[in-house]
């Protein structure tokens, strides 16, 4: 019980910090996304240095830090078309990093390479979609539309967990994570699409049938992100990304499943509702 209080304490908290700051807007969000994104990036080479395993550690914080800035909406767009300033920091890093291996080689230059870009593309250019979001289509819808995956991920995690707990029979990834069931995996998913289908008739911003839609594809990108975190932690032998919040471990234990819910609800606003 005192774990559960402490893990709906923080997430209560959290839940608070996280509304302010979206609703101040890219001033407030900015500074946030860069502190978790190189928190994040911490709790990821702490799980590789248990494992014997070595990346560029500045490197990774600072070309982390320009993709969270890059991902700016209100910078000036890339000077040709269909470019973003987002893939010019990314392939950037690539050839730093293939470039120093070759100027500096260590042990395994390839894994280093490997590793390090990987937790690039996991954690900050995952996180540069929150801004991406904040803003689509304007800061006014955008703080609308960047609730729908805060609360259908809330959802989902609720109805999961009381469909797991009461109904739970049949292992959905005995494998990688033992305890998540597919009778949960269903609750969390009637529960996301009950929240998102109130939301949106009372905003009006999507038929029953978009909010269906939605609420399968942010359910499945939840437990897709959830599932990869744990995939990562066992294929590192690490119970927990970290120890910064209380009662839910470190910053990619809380994110995992927002990190690929937010950019899926990116892609669908842009490809379904606003190419209308």
């Amino acid at each position: 019980m005192e774990s559960l209080s402490t893990r709906v304490l923080t997430s209560v908290v959290g839940f608070g910090i996280i509304s302010v700051v979206v609703w101040l807007g890219w001033m407030a969000m900015l500074p946030l996304l860069v502190l978790v994104a190189v928190m994040g990036l911490f709790e990821y080479i702490r799980m590789l240095d248990r494992n014997d395993i070595d990346v560029r550690r500045i490197s990774l914080g600072v070309f982390g830090a320009a993709i969270i800035v890059a991902s700016l909406p209100m910078i000036p767009a890339a000077p040709w078309p269909g470019g973003s300033w987002r893939e010019v920091v990314l392939t950037v890093a690539l050839g730093y990093l293939l470039v120093i291996e070759v100027i500096r080689p260590g042990e395994r230059p390839l894994e280093r390479v490997v590793y390090s870009l990987f937790g690039l593309l996991y954690i900050p250019w995952l996180l540069g979609y929150f801004l991406m979001l904040r803003y689509t289509p304007d800061a006014t819808q955008g703080l609308l539309y960047f609730a729908l995956p805060l609360l259908a991920t809330f959802a989902a995690d609720i109805g999961g967990y009381f469909g797991g707990h009461f109904f739970g029979r049949r292992k959905l990834a005995p494998e990688i994570s033992p305890g998540k069931t597919v009778e949960g995996a269903i609750g969390g998913f009637a529960f996301s699409f009950l929240t998102v289908l109130v939301l949106s008739q009372l905003t009006h911003i999507w038929s029953p049938l978009e909010a269906l839609l939605y609420s399968i594809l942010v359910a499945s990108a939840s437990q897709l992100g959830d599932l990869a975190e744990s995939l990562l932690k066992r294929a590192l032998r690490t119970k927990d990304s970290g120890t910064s919040l209380p009662g839910h471990g470190g910053f990619l234990d809380r994110l995992d499943s927002l990190l690929f819910a937010v950019p899926a609800t990116y892609l669908f606003l842009n490809i379904s509702v606003f190419t209308r």
